[in-house]
């Protein structure tokens, strides 16, 4: 069994994009690990979207460690943690555990720090 490994955290962004050509409600989303961009997409409901931000991050978390990725099904089999939009998520990959941070809130916290 592996062990848990604490202070992992990405930012990421989840926004509803303007209507298109085609008035569908789509929603953008972004997982960051520092400055670098690791993953980014849009998807026609914001539950999918959450979905795709906790794939992606537990892709990245298992490959920082070298572990294979997870079979997406495998992820969702779990209770998907509690959601919501502009809050601190924490993410446990077979493992491997990690937290979704919303990235203006990142960003808050570090000009704060470089004002004070």
């Amino acid at each position: 069994m592996l062990g848990t490994v604490e202070g992992l955290q990405f930012a990421y962004t989840l926004s509803p994009m303007k209507p298109g050509r085609i008035a569908l409600r789509r929603w953008r989303w972004e997982l960051w690990h520092g400055g670098r961009l690791h993953a980014a997409g849009w998807r026609l409901s914001e539950r999918d979207a959450q979905r795709a931000l906790r794939q992606h991050g537990a892709r990245v978390a298992r490959a920082i460690f070298g572990l294979p990725a997870l079979p997406r099904t495998e992820l969702d089999r779990g209770a998907a943690p509690e959601f919501v939009p502009g809050a601190i998520v924490t993410v446990d990959a077979a493992g491997v555990s990690f937290r979704l941070v919303p990235r203006q809130l990142l960003e808050e916290q570090a000009a704060a720090l470089a004002s004070g």
